[in-house]
């Protein structure tokens, strides 16, 4: 019994050591009277930043945005420089005016709603609410308390939702009368959003690929299939079926992901997709003039074979020039690796967008794999960098470096990505996602205004 004693005395010293991510849907863990509480992993059902869009008055409309289509009522877009906002947009609404969502969210349990409030220009305070229906916009309850808008700078509130099944959000201001307000950066989350403490006593999430936010709100939903979220283990995506590629992929890299392992080279249809989807093979960029380009890159995953060939499903690819993949980008991962290797750990994500890229082939291709496939124009990547450590969410100020970089799907790119730098908010513009949710407000608008110049 002695022996057991010590060897579990020493598995608990050796796992105090380490700073570990959970992973999986539930967890059980204790809380201070020895009680087991059941923890699940959180899903974000939605991330609406405003940055796609255009209503420039008041009057009541409906406007296709990001996440769906919303009625703006005495509400417009406001892009102005009295406009508080933590990108290019945020929606402006006056008297007691509101923003509604015209469709439905299927909401499971302990669902949270945060959304960035200020008040606009040198406007004076004023309050507003939330409110939930339940029957499809027919009716509304309040939900939380009134909250008012007093500062100049985006603030965020909070809401819980006990409400299940499909749900819909209005936003309402209350009082204040021609008072103008703010609002940025609604976000749904459902589950618990928390983990338990790892080993190390880490924040909870801590190593998540998705640990800064979900930019688009991906669901693993069939009804979203340009918008499908798929955890990859080693990496996280949100899949487009129609263009036969991932919008993003999030990734964390900490020392650890990086060994010895050989590249696989496996390339690979996804079996994991839903049935009925069409799966890009293999040879499906033959011919085409274009790489089969790594969004999570191989060299970011060798510390096992599963790792590394996990990167090489064609749903982590894009059609990408050979020279923007081979020296533009291989250049800034082969940078972010160093990064890692002098005692940093990094949050990525990239992505592309847009349509129409010029491969060796020359001209410019809009699709390829007899239009499976859709080029892009643009290819983007976000990477925060942080020091060794735990509680990484708490450790990120505005002075934490951000590298955004955006560049041209092309041959002819100029082989140093640092004169593609930019800064997130551009990338924000330039897709219409919304970065950063699940960082403080006022920290999050400083991010994503630098750029970064190291």
């Amino acid at each position: 019994m002695k022996h057991f004693y010590v060897l579990g005395i020493l598995c608990l010293v050796l796992a105090s050591c380490k700073k570990e991510s959970q992973s999986g849907p539930e967890f059980i863990n204790q809380n201070n009277s020895g009680t087991n509480i059941v923890r699940t992993e959180s899903t974000q059902l939605l991330t609406e930043g405003f940055e796609t869009g255009s209503k420039g008055a008041y009057a009541s409309a409906s406007v296709t945005l990001g996440s769906g289509s919303w009625t703006l009522d005495d509400a417009l877009i406001g892009n102005t420089t009295a406009d508080v906002k933590s990108g290019s947009q945020s929606v402006r609404v006056r008297n007691t005016g509101s923003i509604s969502m015209n469709f439905n969210i299927s909401a499971g349990d302990s669902t949270t709603v945060k959304i960035d409030h200020a008040k606009y220009g040198s406007d004076g305070s004023s309050t507003w609410g939330l409110w939930i229906s339940t029957n499809g916009g027919t009716t509304y309850t309040q939900v939380g308390s009134t909250i008012t808008s007093s500062s100049t700078s985006l603030q965020t509130a909070t809401f819980q939702v006990a409400n299940t099944g499909n749900i819909r959000l209005s936003v309402r201001k209350t009082s204040g009368g021609s008072n103008r307000i703010n609002f940025d950066n609604i976000s749904l989350t459902t589950g618990s959003g928390t983990t338990p403490p790892n080993p190390g006593g880490g924040t909870p999430g801590d190593d998540d690929h998705l640990l800064l936010g979900n930019p688009n709100g991906a669901v693993t939903a069939i009804t979203s299939p340009n918008n499908y979220l798929m955890d990859q283990t080693y990496y996280k995506i949100s899949y487009n079926r129609d263009r036969g590629t991932p919008n993003w992929v999030s990734w964390h890299i900490q020392s650890s992901d990086i060994g010895s392992t050989s590249r696989t080279n496996d390339f690979r249809a996804d079996s994991a997709l839903p049935s009925g989807w069409y799966q890009v093979q293999s040879s499906s960029y033959s011919g085409s003039g274009f790489d089969r380009g790594h969004n999570c890159p191989s060299g970011d995953r060798t510390s096992s074979t599963a790792a590394n060939s996990s990167t090489f499903l064609m749903t982590n690819m894009i059609p990408q020039a050979p020279n923007n993949n081979q020296q533009t980008w291989e250049g800034l991962e082969s940078y972010t690796r160093s990064l890692v290797s002098a005692g940093n750990e990094v949050y990525v994500i990239a992505g592309s967008y847009g349509t129409g890229g010029t491969g060796s082939n020359g001209g410019v291709t809009n699709t390829i794999n007899n239009g499976n496939i859709t080029v892009p124009s643009n290819v983007w990547k976000i990477i925060v960098v942080l020091p060794n450590g735990s509680n990484d969410i708490s450790r990120i100020s505005s002075t934490t470096r951000v590298i955004a970089i955006n560049t041209p799907n092309t041959n002819s790119i100029n082989s140093d990505w640092k004169t593609y730098r930019t800064s997130v908010n551009s990338i924000e513009t330039a897709t219409g996602y919304s970065f950063f949710a699940n960082i403080p407000a006022t920290i999050r608008t400083a991010l994503k205004q630098n750029v970064d110049n190291l």
